[in-house]
């Protein structure tokens, strides 16, 4: 069955030792497509590289852990960026972009900015965009109210009443690693009942491990790793067909269209037409 993860950050130093064979792996699982998002202006070009290293997708973006640090320019350097590779068939969504209301000490009103300026250079591209939504959800929508976009909301983890929203704003929704903990209530509660075509899967590897993967912060301290990888796509797709009582296969179908859909390059990359 042919597997989309629509979020990998395969540029992650974690993955420097073994980068090919973490890409040999995900083949091998089954996994034919990977979206490669960017983080900061630092690695624009290493993520395209990588994409086109490997045959897969990429977004750019500035990652809202990474506004505080990043310079005024960066946003023109984006901008430069898009319009440089405008036909690049690889460059599918701007991303990683969003809001952070999670970690303490940001500049949230710079970080606002940042996110809107983001929007609109989507709407100039004509590209959807990859979100980070952490207990930010509501302030993301005053924002996607304003600038009409679609794409796919990343590692959603909202109410039923946020997740509405942004299915009617025309996003899909991202699940990974964090729906197989039978303690994340809410995340397996949307991922088995939001509306079938809301649906796309994902990995955040290196981060957010499947709970086969967990380790603890005493088992991290001795020494054991818990980097997630596209490989584990399949097993994670698991728990969803278990989810929502589907097959395997219908859960990849599924998936893959609504994937196409919210990243229409993607399926004309992948010689799909989107649905």
């Amino acid at each position: 069955m042919p597997w989309i993860d629509t979020h990998c950050h395969l540029d992650a130093p974690e993955f420097d030792p073994d980068r090919d064979a973490v890409v040999s792996r995900a083949r091998a699982a089954g996994v034919s497509g990977i979206v490669l998002p960017a983080v900061g202006a630092f690695d624009f070009d290493t993520v395209r590289d990588l994409a086109h290293a490997h045959g897969f997708a990429y977004a750019l973006g500035i990652h809202p852990l990474f506004v505080d640090r990043a310079g005024d320019d960066d946003l023109a350097e984006l901008a430069r960026h898009l319009e440089r590779h405008r036909d690049d068939p690889r460059l599918v969504a701007i991303g990683e972009i969003g809001l952070d209301h999670f970690v303490p000490g940001l500049d949230l009103a710079r970080g606002e900015r940042f996110f809107a300026a983001q929007l609109k250079l989507a709407q100039q591209f004509g590209l959807p965009v990859i979100v980070h939504v952490r207990r930010s959800a509501d302030a993301l929508l005053k924002h996607l109210r304003r600038v009409p976009v679609r794409g796919i909301a990343h590692a959603f983890n909202g109410s039923d009443q946020q997740a509405a929203v942004f299915v009617d704003l025309g996003f899909r929704l991202g699940f990974g690693g964090a729906m197989t903990f039978d303690r994340a209530l809410q995340i397996r509660h949307l991922a088995a009942t939001v509306p079938d075509h809301a649906l796309v899967l994902e990995t955040d590897a290196p981060d957010i491990p499947p709970h086969w993967l967990y380790r603890t912060a005493a088992q991290r301290e001795a020494g054991e790793t818990s980097r997630n990888e596209p490989a584990e796509l399949p097993r994670i797709a698991a728990t969803l067909a278990e989810l929502r009582g589907w097959t395997l296969a219908h859960t990849a179908h599924v998936c893959r269209i609504n994937a196409f859909a919210a990243l229409p390059r993607l399926a004309a990359l992948m010689g799909a037409a989107p649905r």
